[in-house]
């Protein structure tokens, strides 16, 4: 009958580096916790800064704004708290809506591209978008934000179809110079994914969220 023989135990130096190994990774783990917790009320600040400047520059002649809520029960305002998607309803000096802003997102080339666009009731358009985020190729990618070209594809029909459970016409983004419809985004030549992004973002988020906004747009209208 064989016995197995013991393993020697640990030299008391490495058993004293993992001790250390040990202790510094839990003081790492402590100290990004750290680091985040007093870092997100600046986060949040700047994050808020940012959608206000956006807000503003997607729908020109506004200078104050409310926020709210939507879901499949209507239209709430954001300080009631609860979920739903956030949007943001603009109003100029004299209190009357300007329109309609919200976030949206879709990959690009290199992650996603966050944008917030403006949206207009009376003409049921998307006015335009200020991007929010995007890590996408300098002087490729940003075209999407400085070529004169691309922002003529605004204003962009976003009308509902008849039974309101959708767009009328998906918003989407073609191929350079075969742009046919008021609902397409004539994309950038040598930025075609960035532009793609664009297109599959502002569809995404008004084919989900138009349909349960426009029916209580006038609730909107009338700043307090």
């Amino acid at each position: 009958m064989s016995s197995t023989a013991p393993l020697p135990a640990a030299p008391a130096s490495s058993s004293r580096m993992i001790q250390v190994l040990g202790g510094i990774a839990m003081l790492s783990g402590f100290l990004v916790v750290l680091t985040y917790q007093l870092t997100l009320p600046r986060i949040e600040e700047n994050r808020q800064r940012a959608i206000e400047r956006a807000v503003f520059q997607v729908l020109p002649g506004a200078t104050t704004r409310r926020d709210f809520l939507v879901d499949d029960n209507g239209v709430r305002p954001a300080s009631e708290g609860g979920s739903g998607t956030r949007v943001y309803a603009a109003y100029d000096a004299d209190g009357r809506l300007k329109g309609i802003a919200a976030e949206a997102g879709a990959r690009g080339y290199q992650d996603i591209v966050r944008i917030l666009y403006g949206y207009d009731p009376a003409c049921e358009c998307i006015t335009g978008f200020a991007v929010l985020q995007s890590t996408e190729t300098p002087g490729l990618g940003d075209k999407i934000v400085k070529d004169a070209k691309f922002l003529a594809n605004f204003p962009l029909d976003a009308r509902l179809a008849a039974d309101g459970k959708q767009l009328a016409n998906a918003i989407v983004t073609v191929k350079h110079g075969t742009k046919t419809g008021p609902w397409q985004i004539d994309a950038i030549s040598g930025a075609t994914i960035t532009s793609t992004a664009v297109g599959k973002g502002l569809n995404n988020s008004a084919q989900m969220l138009l349909p349960r906004l426009h029916p209580h747009v006038d609730q909107l209208k009338v700043q307090p």
